[in-house]
């Protein structure tokens, strides 16, 4: 029998279906989870990820479309966003941000 995930490796695992060239946000992944008012907690969980960039926590932004938190900088983030194909504003925010938000997820 194996054991039951903890919170973190529930976000990690959602996390790595993030498509490239593709964001989500901290609370879709936490409505995803059934836990809708643990934005924050995903984002912890996010920022304690051991699995980058295999588990892509450099796709999950703010519900603004703004970049928020990474542990390796904003710049960093979005660098590696525009990379992927996605255009990132003056003002840290994901251009386009509607069209490139990911909400599929598989429980």
């Amino acid at each position: 029998m194996t054991p039951a995930l903890n919170f973190s490796e529930r976000v990690w695992r959602l996390t790595a279906q993030i498509p490239r060239g593709r964001v989500s946000t901290y609370g879709l992944i936490a409505r995803a989870l059934g836990k809708p008012r643990a934005a924050r907690a995903v984002g912890n969980a996010l920022n304690a990820n051991p699995h980058a960039p295999r588990v892509p926590c450099h796709r999950v932004v703010k519900s603004t479309g703004q970049l928020g938190g990474y542990a390796d900088g904003t710049a960093k983030k979005a660098k590696i966003l525009r990379q992927e194909g996605l255009r990132i504003g003056p003002k840290n925010q994901v251009v386009g941000f509607k069209r490139a938000l990911f909400y599929k997820f598989k429980r």
